[in-house]
């Protein structure tokens, strides 16, 4: 047990001394030291208990709830005030819903509860600990060189890195409190440190664009939080429990009373993972240096709500209100992926991959079945690794070439021979076969192709819409339109390293993901549902045989970038320059253009994501009006 209050209190520890020492050379060190510690102890943790099965822990300490509430109240006042200063009024009645309801359940009934066990580790808490620590760990070291980078190119915001890594480290801190607690009091007070620390990363910069879409972050946030409070009063009443493993154990065995409080986590975890109709919020972060985006989209924050679904999993499963969150994951993930489409920022198709990639690990905690789930875990690592590595070859990119935009990415093949490498193998791994989101998208069809054919034809459509986007983005990498400077000898050491190993780690996963499946996913699964899901020996054998092709590719690129003889490309016309113009018709000079298709007109973001907002709010309204005709309201 030492080790887990250890990932909880170090991160604070380093937190505090980042906010006191802001020079710049301390501050190196400590997220250096910081991180390979977190990174070591994650680790260790996993070897040390990842053939354990799942371990309940007594700690019981009057001290540390107390403590909690105090914070809990402070964080409250705090909220309320932000929100009357800049006359968010939304962001103050929410949380003065919110927090009165949970203090005063604590103080009075939660008070003299002592819940059997206040924390608790199996595989799943495992594997998102690792994602947490070593994913986590290396964006705040990345953040060091693209935070310094960030400030010389916009000299009149203040620079207030010291505050900055001290929230990050509060992020990791709280998120490695969240996945380790099994009350879900504590459970809670986690959930809204996170919400708390995106609210303030998302408005780091202080912008009018930066401080409405804090709001916008914590208004929906807080949406969620007052039905995760909610949850709480309401199980204590019906059941006299507090704890995540009584409810799931209390739901199997027939207590439908209790789907309210699991319909209601469900929805906290719908709008943590920024699901429609709350995925504007996601999408509003994007105004945040790209380490925040990072953080957010691949490791914690998003991470934290499809968490608590999949978690649910086995009380969802076969139930109307998994049926409920399944459709709503599996319209987001069509629609998200269709609105990628139409993005031409580099960070909005990002954003719109994450949002759809999250509904699809929400269709499959909704479905709840052990394929479902397992599928659901595979999502969960291979999408923190892979998304987490384009966030950050986008962030070094756009200050190398001041853009994001995708049509000013050709030939960074040759610009940025090193980013771009990296860029394909984390596009390639979020859609290509044998990477893992394919594999994960796979085993995710073959689940509800036995349970749900809506749904199989959400992610089918879906999955085409997603080819069609990384496509072209990846052909824009490659293409060799005309030769350009070279941008990447100006690239930080500690850009460098999370960057290499972000793209080591996608390749490495995806060769180990048998060992990961057979040591840490299907250990959790057979305790709850007697079975696990595999791709079968003859699927296995064909993964192999790619795999083997897909490690030549990073060489193959990286060789060719090397001396590579460009030669004029044939425009149709009497060639002008080498590579640029053109003699068109009427001997009129025509620039070379390459441009992709985003087809605006047919997958516009103001269209598709209004009907997404129609679609899933109806879905919520017919969950609600479900259980008031079944009694459960």
């Amino acid at each position: 047990m030492d080790i887990l209050f250890f990932l909880v209190l170090f991160p604070l520890a380093a937190a505090a001394l980042l906010l006191i020492l802001p020079n710049n050379a301390i501050r190196s060190i400590i997220v250096w030291f910081s991180s390979i510690v977190l990174t070591a102890a994650t680790i260790y943790l996993t070897f040390l208990y990842f053939d354990k099965g799942t371990i309940y822990f007594n700690f019981d300490m009057a001290l540390v709830n107390e403590l909690m509430l105090v914070i809990e109240a402070i964080l409250a006042i705090f909220i309320f005030a932000v929100g009357l200063k800049y006359k968010k009024y939304l962001a103050s009645i929410l949380i003065t819903l919110q927090a009165p309801l949970i203090i005063w359940f604590e103080l009075t009934y939660g008070h003299a509860l002592r819940p059997e066990h206040n924390l608790f580790l199996d595989n799943f808490s495992l594997i998102m600990a690792l994602i947490i620590g070593i994913i986590g760990s290396l964006i705040c070291v990345y953040a060091l060189g693209y935070m310094k980078d960030f400030h010389n190119h916009h000299h009149e915001m203040k620079d207030k890195r010291n505050v900055f890594f001290f929230i990050m480290f509060i992020f990791l801190s709280a998120m490695f409190g969240l996945v380790f607690s099994n009350n879900l009091i504590w459970l809670y007070f986690f959930w809204e440190i996170t919400t708390l620390c995106s609210f303030l990363l998302i408005g780091y910069t202080k912008t009018t664009e930066a401080v409405n879409n804090a709001f916008l972050a914590i208004i929906m946030n807080l949406l969620g939080g007052l039905a995760f409070a909610g949850a709480i009063v309401y199980m204590y009443f019906a059941a006299g429990i507090i704890e995540l493993d009584k409810l799931i154990t209390f739901v199997g065995q027939g207590n439908m009373m209790l789907l309210l409080p699991v319909a209601l986590l469900s929805f906290a975890g719908i709008t943590k993972a920024a699901q429609m109709p709350f995925s504007s919020w996601l999408l509003g972060a994007m105004v945040a240096p790209t380490p925040t985006s990072a953080l957010l989209h691949s490791s914690t924050m998003v991470k934290a709500g499809v968490y608590l679904v999949v978690r649910l999993a086995p009380a969802l499963m076969g139930t109307f209100v998994g049926e409920m969150v399944a459709l709503v994951g599996g319209v987001t993930f069509l629609l998200a992926s269709c609105i990628a489409i139409s993005q031409t920022n580099a960070k909005r198709v990002l954003a719109y991959s994450t949002v759809a990639n999250l509904g699809l690990i929400v269709a499959c905690g909704g479905i709840g079945t052990a394929e479902a789930v397992w599928a659901a875990i595979l999502l969960i690592i291979f999408h923190a690794i892979a998304k987490s590595l384009l966030f950050l070859c986008v962030g070094t990119v756009e200050h190398k070439i001041g853009s994001r935009d995708i049509e000013d990415m050709d030939n960074l093949i040759a610009r940025m021979p090193k980013i771009a490498v990296m860029m394909v193998i984390g596009i390639a791994g979020m859609f290509l076969a044998p990477f893992g989101m394919l594999i994960s998208k796979w085993a995710a069809l073959k689940a509800f192709i036995d349970t749900s054919f809506i749904l199989v034809g959400l992610l089918s459509f879906g999955s085409a819409a997603t080819l069609f986007f990384w496509t072209k983005w990846m052909g824009k990498l490659i293409a060799m339109v005309n030769q350009k400077e070279q941008l990447e000898t100006t690239v930080s050491g500690s850009e460098w390293v999370p960057l290499y190993l972000h793209a080591f780690l996608t390749i490495v996963v995806c060769l180990a993901f048998p060992l990961v499946s057979s040591t840490l996913i299907e250990p959790y699964l057979i305790p709850i549902f007697g079975k696990v899901a595999t791709l079968g020996q003859g699927n296995m054998l064909i993964m192999v045989m790619m795999l083997a092709v897909v490690v030549l590719l990073p060489l193959g690129m990286m060789s060719g970038s090397k001396g590579t003889k460009i030669v004029p490309v044939y425009m149709g016309g009497g060639n002008l320059d080498a590579y640029t113009k053109f003699q068109g018709p009427l001997g009129m000079v025509v620039n070379l253009a390459m441009r992709n298709y985003y087809m605006d007109q047919f997958f516009g973001e103001k269209k598709l994501a209004l009907l997404g907002v129609i679609l899933c709010t109806s879905l919520f309204l017919v969950t609600i009006f479900w259980m008031f005709g079944v009694g459960i309201i």
